[in-house]
């Protein structure tokens, strides 16, 4: 004798539960993990972003470096500070362009989708594009040291200014970031990221401001480049000059652009 087929339906009184939310943590761990695992598995991006700092640095070093003077000394002194100090305004367009290639490939709908929240999403790409720039940090501080450079100071000093570095690397991280989330394909984050070269060069970053035309020297002297390199230089040598301006600077451009990414993400 055959048996009926029976259908549970369930009772209007049924809750559904939501889908288990991933901790703030784990989220976090796993896009920043996600976002590393790309960045070493294409050569590429690692490699290229050595030999582009090596480069840059070479150039100012040896092929303008002989035509500036600054204050009697010598420019590798000067230069590569600042240039360290920089360097993430050069490197940081591959963050801008991997984030709106993310974008474009679909990656992000698909954690859009997850119950995670968007805080979580800002967090783990900062996490992982920091870990990826404080390595062109710490590999350009040591290609200045083979180009010339030493400390005018003492290695507690020369370790505080490579952590000014760090904090300007995590700021700027943020930004391309937010760049990334604006532009709407990996070719536009690249041109977008150009902005970031005029921040560079109308900077104290590789000539003294007060060289440059007078119209010039405000925009050049209170853009945040400016006192986050001379803060750098200041602390080589124990100093403070400048430091102030650079933190402020720093909280500042935290305090806008965070918001605004987690906020764009919202908005995708």
């Amino acid at each position: 004798m055959s048996q009926a087929a029976t259908i549970s339906v369930p009772s209007a009184h049924t809750v559904t539960r939501p889908a288990a939310t991933a901790t703030p943590l784990v989220a976090v761990g796993q896009i920043a993990e996600r976002a590393l695992r790309k960045y070493f598995r294409t050569p590429g991006l690692f490699i290229m972003g050595m030999v582009q700092a090596a480069l840059f640095l070479f150039s100012f070093r040896y092929v303008f470096g002989g035509a500036i003077t600054v204050n009697g000394g010598s420019y590798v002194d000067f230069l590569v500070p600042g240039y360290v100090a920089t360097i993430m305004l050069f490197t940081g367009s591959a963050t801008a362009v991997a984030v709106a290639d993310d974008r474009a490939a679909g990656f992000t709908d698909r954690l859009l989708s997850l119950p995670i929240a968007r805080s979580s999403l800002v967090a783990g790409r900062t996490l992982a594009d920091f870990a990826t720039n404080a390595w062109s940090i710490v590999f350009t501080a040591a290609v200045g040291f083979a180009f010339g450079f030493r400390l005018p100071g003492s290695a507690v000093d020369g370790l505080g200014a490579l952590g000014l570095c760090l904090l300007y690397g995590l700021v700027f991280t943020v930004v391309f970031i937010v760049i990334g989330l604006f532009a709407p394909n990996a070719q536009a984050a690249t041109g977008m990221s150009m902005i970031a070269f005029v921040l560079a060069f109308i900077s104290s970053t590789y000539v003294p401001p007060a060289s440059m035309p007078g119209w010039l020297q405000p925009f050049a002297g209170y853009q945040p480049v400016t006192p986050m390199v001379n803060a750098v230089r200041s602390a080589l040598t124990g100093g403070t000059s400048d430091l102030g301006a650079a933190l402020i600077w720093s909280a500042a451009l935290i305090v806008v652009f965070a918001p605004v990414a987690v906020i764009r993400y919202r908005r995708t």
